[in-house]
């Protein structure tokens, strides 16, 4: 990550939606939803200068379980380390609030079985391979890598 620009991750407000919808039309790997849904779960934006660089989208499924629903980055602002600091981000305050219900986390996720840069970036962050769902993607259809991270 480039340390000389200040980036902040933040809870994603109504003005973020414009762009968090661009980002991810510009993602074809990313999850598509309507990005108003992604305020019913914990939606983090990455702030560069007052722009939204990029968004991760979780949730919480049971007591110490929770799941990375969707991620995705400013093509302009990929490699410049956003979605390590994204996933960083879910990662630290999920653990906290584990520690706080003293329980141990587990993270799930999937994602697309061609999106290897994906791969590299959750691997990297501790997650690994759980499994594989056939067809889990539309739209191209293409199977699903579900990965799995304890805290």
């Amino acid at each position: 990550m480039d340390h000389s620009r200040q980036v902040t991750i933040r809870p994603a407000r109504l003005a973020d939606l414009a762009a968090i919808a661009a980002i991810q039309a510009a993602s074809p790997e990313a999850a598509h939803w309507n990005p108003a849904d992604y305020l019913t779960h914990d939606c983090r934006v990455a702030d560069v200068a007052s722009c939204v660089a990029g968004f991760i989208v979780t949730r919480e499924v049971a007591p110490g379980e929770r799941e990375i629903l969707n991620l995705a980055v400013d093509p302009a602002e990929r490699r410049t380390g956003i979605a390590r600091g994204l996933v960083r981000d879910a990662l630290a305050r999920g653990k906290a609030e584990d520690a706080l219900k003293h329980v141990r986390g587990t993270w799930f996720l999937e994602v697309r079985a061609s999106n290897a840069a994906a791969i590299r970036l959750y691997e990297s962050a501790g997650f690994h391979g759980a499994g594989r769902r056939p067809n889990y993607y539309h739209e191209p259809a293409e199977d699903a890598i579900v990965m799995r991270f304890f805290s």
